[in-house]
């Protein structure tokens, strides 16, 4: 399988799989013009679209891209069957698209319903975990969210992280606020710096870079935990999560 993104508004990637014969699957639409324009430019043949969560930044393409292509499937959670899912999936289910499976995780949080998807290496995680950070908690709790990422880093080592947005760069210079001086962070906020500098995108990232830099998935670390016991004595790794998202929001 080949993995595309395609920029869309201000700082969403809409991913694309597609395989040798043209056939594609497309991720979280939030409009339709630029993923008429790659198929147009790829002579793709879309054949299924996977929504993550309701919001209108991903699901706002649906609508014009089904005109376009009236037997595409739509995959999505319940809570986007209004936003033009034609076939609502839940944990546990498996999809087989290009020949491949995919699994279908719960992941809320971000949203009540949001759901993710795995076909190996990839995971299409919408807004629950962005390189170096997590998704706001519109609707969900940050024990939901916690467990969603427990989920996420159940997975292996060289899973290809694919979330929909580029605030990578914002989130390592909250790392740095947080974990000082931490080598692995310094070294990756420099390198996202970088390519930032250029408009190059840091996405997709793989799930053993995260575990490295990404603070929320290092619950259980000391150095972390030592930061935290300066301020508050938490004991278990879920409200250290709950800690960081409450000082993510006001950074």
């Amino acid at each position: 399988m080949n993995l595309n993104s395609i920029p869309a508004f201000q700082d969403n990637y809409i991913w694309v799989l597609s395989n040798d014969q043209g056939h594609c699957v497309i991720v979280d639409p939030g409009e339709a013009a630029p993923v008429l324009k790659a198929i147009t430019e790829n002579q793709w043949q879309p054949t299924a679209i996977l929504l993550t969560h309701h919001h209108h930044d991903h699901v706002g393409g649906v609508k014009e891209l089904r005109q376009h292509f009236p037997d595409i499937v739509v995959y999505g959670p319940e809570e986007t069957r209004d936003k033009g899912a034609t076939k609502c999936v839940v944990e546990g289910d498996k999809l087989t698209l290009l020949g491949y499976e995919f699994s279908v995780f719960a992941t809320p949080g971000h949203t009540l319903g949001h759901i993710s998807y795995y076909t190996i290496p990839y995971l299409f995680c919408g807004d629950t975990l962005f390189s170096g950070g997590c998704g706001r908690l519109f609707e969900g709790t940050a024990d939901q969210m916690y467990q969603s990422f427990q989920k996420i880093n159940a997975l292996p080592d060289e899973t290809v992280i694919c979330c929909a947005h580029e605030y990578t760069l914002a989130n390592m210079k909250f790392a740095q606020h947080i974990l000082p001086g931490d080598a692995a962070i310094e070294d990756y906020l420099n390198k996202v710096k970088q390519l930032r500098a250029k408009n190059h995108p840091t996405l997709p990232v793989t799930l053993q870079n995260e575990r490295r830099i990404n603070v929320f998935l290092r619950t259980e670390d000391p150095d972390l935990i030592s930061v935290i016991d300066k301020e508050t004595n938490l004991q278990q790794p879920n409200t250290r999560f709950a800690w960081l998202r409450s000082k993510k929001d006001a950074f």
